[in-house]
């Protein structure tokens, strides 16, 4: 079948050696390049196209939603750092320092960012005076530093860019529902438009963010059944605000700390792009954020006419799309590989023939499936294969969560499973941290959420211990 025709050689099957797949894919599909520093990297033209566009959509979700962008400094004293104890001890191990400014020896030792909780309260404890100026809802666009042991790109570098929101409220209720509606944002953006379906959940005690009251999450599955947390929104009550003596003057005259929140997605996304919807042949791109949706390629472009009608379609599509015409003296061959593997939602193909037939051919990059298009048809053509591409990456996404999803109730069953393969298991757990380790050290499998909507009628035992259970978990290997 001509779904299953491999065009481009030098990308390792995924089925072979899935890691060094997603090496070759993000390097040869020009998304990023090595820096000569350790553990960063470069993001090429391609690659921050699809970041931009990531983020032109959360952008605008976050500003609907009443959200204000702003920028705060790189650099945290230390002091400030120390501030709030638990938050400081949960970052101590990735913290980059900075000593030196130029010649002089720093008083003081400033912390390269690794987040900005800190820095947004130290502001508020400086500007918040009355409720009426609740709530202040934040949000940064930036990168932080993270002195991550292992590094890969996208999913542990120790740069990485990402949006922090940052929100202050007047009551306890208030903050609680916005963590809630910027998890929810996020789960719609992965799922609609990213088209990677996610759980949606709570972190356990020892897995939520240093400081945090607690911690929302969204996880996704990845092609070879790991886990990638994708997004995530904390509640943390009072308790930096008291921390970093932010307070106002209530409605009672009196005086109130206000309740906070933060949240962020990060580059670590496309990476979740990648190995969900990549194959052998290279990425994949769903259209709502593909650089490139439509590639127009001109077949035998030397002959009269063909570069016209080429640069006339591309004219016509790109008032709706993103599109790019190559006209390079690349063999078509050449072309076709090279937009493939990266990733190009829709080829369209334009030569002498088609025009004497007043067609054109599209093809799709997820199936490779051609359609012959009357040329009067194409804008309705072309609408019904992106919404199709997008719909049919989803349905392919959800139906590998779903095979590698199983529910067990042993832990024999569980140790066998993870030894058998990679993928979601669902359990019963008591809530002690000792079974929690006692799943990573068995099993090798950490947990990823407490998934809403399935933490009532919890009836059974843990596990591990065999104590009445009080929740239910999704365990798992991952990124």
């Amino acid at each position: 079948m001509a779904k299953d025709k491999k065009f481009v050689t030098e990308i390792t099957s995924r089925d072979e050696d899935f890691a060094q797949w997603f090496t070759d894919v993000v390097v040869k599909a020009e998304l990023v390049d090595y820096s000569t520093v350790q553990g960063f990297y470069i993001m090429r033209p391609y690659g921050w196209a699809l970041w931009e566009n990531i983020q032109k959509s959360l952008d605008s979700k976050f500003k609907a939603t009443g959200h204000e962008n702003v920028a705060m400094p790189m650099l945290i004293p230390e002091s400030l750092l120390q501030k709030e104890k638990d938050h400081v001890e949960g970052f101590a191990p990735e913290v980059a320092w900075v000593t030196f400014g130029g010649k002089k020896e720093l008083e003081e030792r400033l912390c390269v960012r690794p987040t900005s909780e800190t820095l947004f309260c130290d502001h508020w404890a400086h500007v918040l005076q009355t409720y009426r100026q609740l709530p202040m809802k934040y949000n940064q666009w930036c990168s932080v530093v993270r002195w991550e042991k292992t590094t890969r790109p996208f999913l542990r570098g120790r740069e990485f860019f990402w949006q922090e929101g940052h929100t202050i409220h007047e009551t306890a209720e208030e903050a609680i529902a916005e963590t809630h509606q910027m998890l929810n944002i996020y789960a719609d953006f992965v799922e609609k438009e990213l088209m990677i379906p996610v759980i949606k959940g709570q972190k356990t005690e020892s897995e939520k963010f240093a400081g945090a009251e607690a911690t929302y999450t969204i996880e996704a599955m990845m092609h070879d059944g790991k886990a990638l947390q994708s997004g995530t929104s904390h509640y943390f009550g009072d308790g930096f605000a008291r921390a970093f003596d932010v307070t106002f003057a209530d409605r009672n005259n009196g005086i109130s700390y206000p309740h906070q929140t933060s949240w962020g997605m990060s580059t670590r996304i496309i990476g979740a792009l990648i190995m969900s919807h990549g194959d052998d042949s290279g990425l994949i791109m769903p259209p709502a954020v593909a650089p490139i949706q439509i590639v127009v390629i001109p077949v035998a472009q030397h002959k009269e006419g063909v570069l016209e009608k080429a640069n006339e379609l591309k004219a016509q599509l790109e008032k709706l799309y993103r599109v790019k015409l190559d006209d390079s003296d690349n063999s078509p061959g050449w072309k076709f590989n090279q937009y493939e593997m990266k990733g190009v939602p829709l080829r369209l193909e334009i030569g002498p023939k088609d025009i004497e037939n007043g067609q054109c051919v599209l093809v799709r990059r997820d199936t490779r499936e051609k359609t012959f298009v009357k040329l009067e048809n194409l804008e309705a053509e072309v609408e019904r294969l992106l919404k199709d591409i997008a719909e049919n990456l989803y349905a392919t996404a959800k139906a590998n969560l779903d095979a590698r999803t199983e529910t067990l109730s042993t832990m024999e069953e569980i140790v066998a499973s993870s030894k058998a393969k990679d993928g979601f298991i669902k359990s019963l757990w008591c809530g002690d941290e000792a079974c929690e380790d006692a799943m990573k050290e068995q099993a090798g499998l950490s947990s990823r959420c407490m998934p809403f909507g399935e933490q009532d009628d919890i009836d059974g035992v843990c596990p591990v211990c065999g104590k009445k259970a009080k929740h239910r978990v999704i365990w798992a290997k991952a990124y």
